[in-house]
């Protein structure tokens, strides 16, 4: 089968396009044809291993996968790696069915995504009715979704943060009220003037950095920023004074402690799946490649040239 291994840690020079034999099920396995792969930012993280989650070589990148199993059903499924290939063994437990009125593209597009805009918004920030709220990398995948799932919530006032005019424009369009630039130097008055003069109540951050550190001065007593990523890979220190003279929290999101709770991650999916079959929730994709694309995907991806649910077919 074909597929993308690395066998040396690096940028997007080290993915390269392989012959490899195709796995063979073991017990409480089901073999998977992959249809479509989901490109992430933390896929990045990996094959550099400078990410929370420590990799060994050689390793086949890639966490989420749509395919189809050797008795025709359409599943999903979130993996530790290996998803940057034709076939895969995955344990049965962890494959997902996916709905019919959802094809393998929009499946791809929600299964991280969805989990994790989701999860963020009502499990770690405990988003009400009527708050404000502002979303980093909005017109990404995960923050397109986060957009429209808050706006399910009932937020108050929604706004998008996009480096650019275009992914600006394209969070309106999916329920944003204002989009700001997410590269401005004076970030932190830009969010409480997009918010008509006030304070926010949660803000979804994934930058790090001097972003971190504005978007955190912007928030309200109670205010919840909940940090999903460090795009900059400039880690940040919060003082514990601030934060109790301002009555601000923050909270830390990774979904590997999400994929550890079934009891989250069922329902979880059942709702972002659910919403998606019924026409309520849409994936922003942002292009689909074959496999010996990997690297330029990825190089655009660090370049934050990208839109939307990037996809790898491994067909094509």
């Amino acid at each position: 089968m074909k597929a993308i291994q690395i066998t040396e840690f690096g940028g997007p020079e080290v993915l390269e396009l392989a012959e490899l034999a195709e796995p063979v099920r073991g017990p409480g396995e089901a073999l998977v044809r992959i249809s479509r792969i989901g490109v992430n930012f933390a896929d990045t993280h990996a094959t550099r291993n400078d990410y929370l989650a420590k990799q060994s070589l050689p390793l086949i990148p890639g966490a989420e996968l749509v395919g189809t199993t050797e008795g025709g059903s359409r599943v999903a499924a979130i993996v530790p790696s290996g998803a940057y290939a034709q076939y895969i063994c995955v344990p049965e437990s962890s494959l997902v069915p996916v709905p019919d009125e959802v094809d393998d593209e929009q499946a791809a597009g929600l299964l991280i995504q969805g989990l994790t805009a989701d999860a963020i918004l009502r499990i770690s920030a405990n988003m009400q009715s009527g708050e404000s709220v502002a979303v980093n990398a909005a017109a990404g995948g995960t923050g397109s979704l986060a957009l429209q799932i808050a706006r399910s919530i009932g937020a108050g006032r929604i706004i998008a943060l996009a480096s650019s005019p275009e992914k600006r424009d394209l969070t309106l369009s999916l329920g944003a009220d204002i989009a700001v630039d997410s590269r401005s130097e004076t970030l932190k008055q830009d969010l409480i003037e997009a918010n008509d003069g006030q304070v926010l109540d949660v803000i979804l951050e994934m930058a790090g950095g001097e972003a971190f550190e504005q978007c955190l001065s912007a928030l309200a007593p109670f205010g919840r920023l909940v940090t999903f990523g460090i795009a900059s890979s400039e880690e940040n220190r919060v003082r514990t004074g601030s934060l109790m003279r301002h009555s601000r929290a923050v909270i830390g999101f990774w979904i590997t402690h999400l994929l550890a709770r079934p009891d989250l991650v069922k329902p979880g999916l059942e709702r972002v799946l659910g919403a998606a079959a019924a026409g309520q929730l849409k994936t922003v994709l942002g292009g689909t490649h074959p496999l010996e694309e990997a690297a330029e995907v990825h190089r655009s991806m660090v370049a934050r040239r990208t839109i939307g649910k990037i996809l790898l077919d491994p067909f094509q």
